[in-house]
């Protein structure tokens, strides 16, 4: 009997988070919405626009750096590696929750502005995950260097997860799972980097 009362419980708290997910997905993605962010956010979310922010702060440590550097380059890509991996390969396929523009009942009041819906699980957004865990990696390992500027990495990672909502493709919490998955990851990641290759990889030329 306790077991179907905790059962109960825990699918009447499942029903509650989708009922807000849902809504509040909607607000975003129908109502708080207006024709300049209908053209920034598909290109915002886009990976491929920030390449050029990429190589400028790969050359921006190696200017300052040099090759020394390398451990922290090998730091930024292994944590993309693992926020990907982890949130695609593994929760994706294990949670494999439709993504609102997949599902049933839903896709029809979707505004989808990425133009194709994609296949996989929704739960949770690898854009949210990698971009948080490269945030958290940079502004952890950086701090020194960066200093305040360093929160814009935060706003960054925030705004373009929050387009994923925006263009239809994740429900807010898909984007809370991957923002806490890829934080956890960048922080424990920065610790080991500061514990033993800072002093190695930040001396200056």
């Amino acid at each position: 009997m306790m077991l179907l009362n905790t059962n109960g419980f825990w699918m009447k708290l499942l029903a509650i988070l989708n009922a807000g997910d849902t809504w509040l997905f909607l607000k975003i993605n129908n109502e708080w919405t207006n024709s300049f962010l209908d053209s920034i956010f598909p290109w915002w979310r886009d990976s491929n626009t920030w390449i050029p922010l990429y190589f400028f702060l790969l050359l921006l440590v190696l200017y300052n750096f040099g090759w020394k550097c390398w451990p922290w380059i090998a730091g930024v890509i292994v944590t993309v590696a693992l926020t990907d991996q982890i949130s695609s390969t593994l929760l994706k396929n294990w949670i494999n929750r439709p993504r609102p523009c997949n599902d049933f009942f839903l896709s029809q009041y979707v505004r989808l502005l990425l133009g194709r819906c994609p296949g996989s699980g929704s739960f949770t957004s690898s854009h949210a995950a990698n971009h948080f865990g490269v945030a958290c990696f940079m502004f952890f390992t950086m701090l020194p260097y960066f200093k305040k500027w360093g929160y814009l990495l935060f706003f960054w990672a925030a705004t373009v997860s929050y387009g994923q909502v925006y263009i239809g493709v994740h429900y807010p919490l898909d984007i809370i799972g991957g923002a806490v998955l890829g934080s956890v990851i960048g922080y424990q990641l920065a610790r080991v980097f500061n514990r033993r290759f800072a002093h190695m990889a930040f001396q200056t030329l």
